[in-house]
Formats: structure tokens, C-alpha cells, sequence
């Protein structure tokens, strides 16, 4: 059996799902490895823990295959436990534990030092900000805050992550220090909204502050936001964008729809006149900002009308970067109540709608670049190309800037002034400036034969 060529008790945890989790993960890694367990991340191993994601159906689909996966090897000898942790053991313990009985244990969202215990580990309360990071050595997430405090209807989240508790902003200065003592340059705050930080522990929306503070980190460069909520957006964060060069005129909003039946089905506390001032503030205070949303097509009762209004919508505001996702109907929801109404094929085909009119949106933006200078993070190579970031692009969600690797040497994770040369549809292509372009020559040595 394969088991006997590994070392034994070498614990393998698999992420799955999003940023949250990727850091969860992260600090579970941090913990064994406190415990001098022998722990990796998404490499062989004979002992299993398997982060899952139960936000909406692919993602728990994707979470029992991978289940069903390792249960497979463990019963084939090839692993020795495995546990399961995350969201979807959160939201479905007893039907897994029913359904799928071969994993030894399963654990929610906040019962880490239950697993830690489970794998013969002890939590470490002292162990602020120590973390093993899984991402690229140059950016690591940053969670400020954990759970919700929204009732947006189509949201499971509440259920499985609880109501919103913010980190205190010392425990997360300290948590930056470290990880740019460890050679991490960029900051992605995440939480399930962004914009409620602080109000538990400080009274008031405290988000300007804790970037006030983190920006005096030495060794950070970029601080990115990520998962801002539009009703109540503390204004005073666009001041901090405007003033700190090293917050990234970047934001990340997910708006979900803009029909005023839809919005307020949705739970979401606006409408649509108050959704576009607010983003004209963004653009008016902050020019240079480009604005990253999401939406939702296919909500139960979306007519044509509302998602010819909602297309509209996305052509007036061009926003620089936009993800759309189907409708997906999830139990316990309030939106759980409505009828699912719109056939899977129409919720396809208008979310294939939405992508294509950002697509173009995309490429008449990207081709005002060329010509222009960027500061840019060089994130990894790939075949022939450095595969870099501007201040304007997240991590696998947004635009690259992609450099030919065979005319030019680049150090990853460093940062180059790349001017732009080409444009895509999401994809610029760049020459470094001030780089030595040329292959090193060898040095010729003259040898005297007199």
C-alpha cells in the first residue's frame, strides 16, 4: 500500500471554496505546525483534512466529490483518516455524517481546537497572526472579520459562519507585521463585509482606522478591499484611498442586482438610485479607483424587464471589473420561500449576456492602457511569460499583465514599472522599463599563449 512509503502522520489539508477559507486554513497549517506536526497543503499525506465550502450548489458538489475522493483512498489503504472541517460540515453534519460515515470526524466553522484535538494537537492561544500561507510568498489575506450580520435573503452564509465579530486592530497589525516580516508585500483584507468592521468592538464603522494603521506596517506595500457592502459604506475609507498611496484604488462591492423589486426581495437595504449616487461618489472622490462587482441573474420573480433594466445598467456604470453568477436556491434561506422560477437555461443565458457586454466593457477599458506606465507585482511565471498585477488587479479574478520571459529577467513577487504595449479582452501584455532586456553574456577570458 502506498501509506507505507509515506512518513507517517503527515497531515495533507485540502482548501476548498474561497479567500476565507484559504485563510482558515492557513491558520490551522499555523497551529500543527506549532505542534511540530509535519503538515502540507494539497500534497500527499496519510492523514486528510479536507476544508469545504457549502455556499451554493456547484461549490457543494465540488466539497462531497472531494469527500467521496479521499474516502475512496483511505478505504484503498492509500490514506489513514480523514477529517472534514468548513462550512459544509457546518451546514450539513448530521446528513454527512449519515450519508458518508467513513470520515472519522467532522467539525464546523469554530470548533478548530475540536480538530486540533482530533489530530493530537493542542490550540495555542499566544499563536496571534502565526499563520503558514498557501499563496504566492508576495500577497497573503488578511481576515478582519468573521461571520454576518446581514439578512440578504439569497445568503447562506449566517448560517454557517454566524454573526459578524470583528478582529481588534492591534491583533491584526501584529498579524500584518508578521507576515511581512515573512516577505509578504500585499495586504488582501477580506471578511463577509468589509464595511461593518468595527461596529461590535469599537461602536462605530472602524474600517479608515485600521487602514490608517496598518499602512505604517514597514514592508507592506498594497493593501486591497475586498467584500464591501454598499448600504451604510463608511465614506471615510475613500478619504484613506485618496491620501495613502499605499491603499490600492481598488474595491471590491458586490451589488448583486439593481431593479428596486429585486433589491428589496434581495433584502439588500438600497435601491436603485441610491446604488448608482453611491458609486458616482466612489469615482468622483476617488477617479483613479477601479470598482470590481458581482451580480446575481435569475432571482426568483427576475422578469425580462428586470434584467433588460439590470443590462442597461452594467453599460452605464463600465465597471472595470464584474463576476456574474446564477441564482442557486439555498434551504434555510429566506429566498428559500419564493418559487425558483426562472429555468436554468435563461439564468445561463443571461449571465452569458451580462459577461458578454463586460467583455467588451473590458477591452475598450484596457485599450485606453496602452501606451501607459503601471507599477507591477510580478505574481509567477508561466511558459514564456511573467504573469504580473497592477494596483487595479486582485489574484485570479481580475486582469494580468503578461511580459515575455524570454527577452527579460524578473524577480517574482517583486514590483517593475510595465508599460503596456497590447490589450484583451482581461489580459494586458507589457515591457519592464530600466530591465536589462539581453541574455547575461558570459565573460570571455583571454588566455595568453605566449
Amino acid at each position: 500500500m502506498r501509506t507505507k512509503s509515506l512518513k507517517k502522520n503527515r497531515i495533507n489539508v485540502v482548501t476548498l471554496g474561497c479567500s476565507k477559507n484559504v485563510y482558515d486554513s492557513e491558520v490551522l497549517m499555523g497551529q500543527l505546525k506549532a505542534n511540530d506536526k509535519d503538515v502540507v497543503h494539497e500534497e500527499d499525506g496519510n492523514i486528510v483534512v479536507i476544508n469545504t465550502c457549502g455556499f451554493i450548489d456547484n461549490a457543494k458538489e465540488q466539497s462531497v466529490n472531494t469527500i467521496l475522493e479521499f474516502v475512496e483512498k483511505k478505504q484503498q489503504g492509500d490514506v489513514d483518516k480523514v477529517f472534514v472541517t468548513g462550512c459544509l460540515s457546518e451546514r450539513y453534519k448530521p446528513d454527512l455524517q449519515k450519508e458518508i460515515p467513513d470520515v472519522d470526524q467532522y467539525f464546523g466553522t469554530t470548533e478548530l481546537p475540536g480538530l486540533l484535538k482530533a489530530l493530537e494537537a493542542d490550540y495555542k492561544h499566544e499563536l496571534i497572526g502565526e499563520r503558514l500561507t498557501t499563496t504566492p510568498k508576495n500577497y497573503a489575506y488578511l481576515k478582519i472579520a468573521e461571520g454576518c450580520d446581514r439578512p440578504c435573503s439569497f445568503c447562506a452564509i449566517p448560517l454557517m459562519r454566524g454573526g459578524h465579530k470583528s478582529t481588534p486592530i492591534e491583533n491584526l497589525v501584529k498579524e500584518a507585521e508578521k507576515l511581512a516580516a515573512n516577505g509578504v508585500k500585499e495586504l488582501i483584507l477580506i471578511a463577509q463585509d468589509l464595511t461593518y468592521y468595527g461596529l461590535d468592538l469599537y461602536k462605530k464603522r472602524n474600517l479608515a482606522e485600521l487602514l490608517e494603521n496598518l499602512v505604517k506596517v514597514e514592508g507592506i506595500e498594497w493593501i486591497r478591499l475586498h467584500y464591501a457592502f454598499p448600504t451604510g459604506f463608511p465614506m471615510d475609507v475613500l478619504d484613506v484611498m485618496k491620501r495613502e498611496p499605499k491603499v490600492c484604488n481598488y474595491l471590491d462591492i458586490p451589488l448583486q442586482h439593481i431593479s428596486d423589486d429585486l433589491l428589496k426581495s434581495m433584502r439588500r437595504g438600497t435601491t436603485h438610485e441610491k446604488t448608482t449616487k453611491l458609486l458616482k461618489e466612489f469615482r468622483k472622490t476617488v477617479p483613479e479607483m477601479a470598482i470590481r462587482t458581482t451580480l446575481i441573474v435569475g432571482y426568483p420573480g427576475e422578469t425580462e424587464e428586470h434584467f433588460q433594466e439590470l443590462k442597461e445598467w452594467v453599460k452605464e456604470m463600465r465597471f472595470e471589473r464584474l463576476g456574474c453568477f446564477t441564482y442557486s436556491h439555498e434551504e434555510n434561506t429566506h429566498a428559500y420561500n419564493l418559487e425558483d422560477d426562472v429555468p436554468q437555461e435563461v439564468k445561463q443565458e443571461r449571465a452569458n449576456e451580462i459577461m458578454e457586454i463586460q467583455s467588451q466593457i473590458s477591452w475598450e477599458l484596457n485599450q485606453q492602457k496602452i501606451g501607459e506606465v503601471f507599477n507591477v507585482v510580478i505574481d509567477r511565471k508561466e511558459g514564456n511569460y511573467f504573469i504580473g498585477r497592477t494596483e487595479f488587479d486582485s489574484p485570479d479574478v481580475d486582469n494580468e499583465v503578461l511580459i515575455d520571459a524570454t527577452s527579460v529577467y524578473l524577480k517574482t513577487g517583486d514590483y517593475y514599472e510595465v508599460k503596456i504595449t497590447e490589450a484583451a479582452d482581461f489580459d494586458l501584455y507589457g515591457e519592464p522599463l530600466n530591465v536589462t532586456t539581453e541574455k547575461p553574456k558570459r565573460k570571455e577570458i583571454k588566455v595568453r599563449t605566449e
